[in-house]
C-alpha cells in the first residue's frame, strides 16, 4: 500500500500515527464508523500511546482499508472483519465478491454496469445487490449504512446517487432495469421503517404535515424525512401519494400542524395556489390565529420563489426548518 501525505504533513510511517479523524478523511467514511469497527470488531489501533489519544499507523489503516474493500462488495461487516484482521487476501474471495480497487480511499468510480461516478464504496454494493434482486443483501447494506452513518449521510451520499445511477440505467436502456428501480426503492422505504423509532406523541400545534401534491406518487422522499423527523422525537402526519386538494385542506384544518411539507417532483404536480391557499389557513381562537409554516419541496417547485412559502434544498436542510419550527 502507497501511503501518501495527507496534505498537513502527516505520515504514519514517521509521524508516530495518523488520529481518528485523519484516518476517516482518508477513508472516506465517518469518524464514528471507525471507533464503531473498533468497539465491535476490534480493528482498533495495534498500539496505545499515553492519554486517550490514538494514533493509527500504517498497518492500521492498511486493515481498515481492507475492511471498507470487503464491505463494498456485500460482505456483513462481521465477516469483513473477520478477514480484515486475518490478513486475508482478497484474492481468495470468490470472483463475485472479490472488490476491485478504487483511487480515492472510500469511493468508486464504478459499479455492476452503473455509472455511480465519484461515489461513496458503500453505493457499488447496494448498487450490485439491487441488480441481482438480492432482498437479503440488498436489506443488510442499506440498514448497516443508515445505523453507521446516520440516517441523513446515508440518504444523501449512499441512497441518492445509487437511486439517480439506477434511474440513468434505465433511461438509456429503454424501458429495461424499471424492476430494479422498483425493487431498490421499495426495500429502501422498508429499511427507513425499521431503522425509525416510534412515532412520539404529539402536543396541540406541534405536528408537521408532509403529503405529496395531487397527481404525484413519488413518496420515497418524505418517506425519509418522516424517518428523520422522528429519530429526533418530532411528531409528524405522513399522507403519502398524490393526495387530493381537497383532503389536504381537509387535513390541515383538522391537525392545525405548525408545519406543512408538500413535495412535487415535476412542475405539473406542483400547484403554486394550493400551496398559498394552505399556507393562508388560520385557526385558533380569536387574537390567537396561527398559520402553518409551508416547505415546498421536491425538484418542481425550482424556478420561482413566492414570499412566506420556503423551499430547503436538501434534506438536512428541510429537518433544520422543521426542527426550529416545530420546537419553538
Amino acid at each position: 500500500m502507497d501511503v501518501k501525505d495527507d496534505g498537513d504533513g502527516r505520515d504514519p510511517r514517521t509521524d508516530g500515527g495518523l488520529t481518528t479523524g485523519e484516518v476517516a478523511r482518508r477513508l472516506g467514511v465517518a469518524p464514528t464508523t471507525v471507533r464503531s469497527w473498533d468497539r465491535r470488531y476490534g480493528l482498533g489501533p495495534d498500539t496505545h500511546t499515553s492519554g486517550r489519544h490514538r494514533r493509527w499507523t500504517t498497518a492500521d489503516l492498511a486493515r481498515l482499508e481492507r475492511m471498507c474493500s470487503l464491505t463494498a462488495t456485500g460482505l456483513p461487516p462481521a465477516e469483513a472483519a473477520r478477514l480484515a484482521l486475518s490478513g486475508t487476501s482478497s484474492a481468495v474471495l470468490p470472483a463475485s465478491r472479490a472488490p476491485s480497487r478504487s483511487p480515492v480511499p472510500g469511493h468508486s468510480r464504478a459499479g455492476s454496469g452503473l455509472r455511480l461516478g465519484d461515489a461513496r464504496r458503500e453505493c457499488k454494493g447496494v448498487a450490485r445487490a439491487a441488480l441481482r434482486l438480492d432482498a437479503a443483501t440488498l436489506d443488510r447494506l442499506l440498514l448497516t449504512a443508515i445505523a453507521e452513518h446516520g440516517l441523513v449521510n446515508a440518504w444523501t451520499e449512499i441512497i441518492v446517487p445509487t437511486l439517480q445511477a439506477v434511474g440513468r440505467k434505465w433511461e438509456s436502456s429503454g424501458e429495461r432495469y424499471v424492476e430494479v428501480e422498483h425493487f431498490l426503492s421499495w426495500h429502501i422505504s422498508g429499511a427507513l421503517r425499521r431503522s425509525a423509532p416510534p412515532v412520539p406523541p404529539e402536543s396541540t400545534g406541534a405536528t408537521t404535515v408532509l403529503a405529496c401534491m395531487p397527481g404525484e406518487y413519488h413518496t420515497l422522499p418524505l418517506e425519509v424525512l418522516t424517518a428523520a423527523l422522528t429519530e429526533r422525537e418530532l411528531p409528524v402526519r405522513m399522507f403519502g401519494g398524490a393526495l387530493p386538494a381537497e383532503s389536504l385542506v381537509a387535513a390541515v384544518r383538522r391537525t392545525g400542524p405548525a408545519a406543512v411539507a408538500l413535495w412535487a417532483q415535476s412542475r405539473t404536480t406542483a400547484s403554486w395556489p394550493l400551496a398559498q391557499h394552505v399556507a393562508a389557513m388560520e385557526w385558533g381562537v380569536r387574537g390567537a390565529r396561527r398559520k402553518p409554516v409551508v416547505l415546498m419541496l421536491g425538484p418542481g417547485w425550482a424556478g420561482r420563489a413566492i414570499s412566506g412559502l420556503r423551499r430547503p434544498s436538501a434534506l438536512a436542510d428541510a429537518v433544520a426548518v422543521l426542527e426550529s419550527v416545530v420546537v419553538t
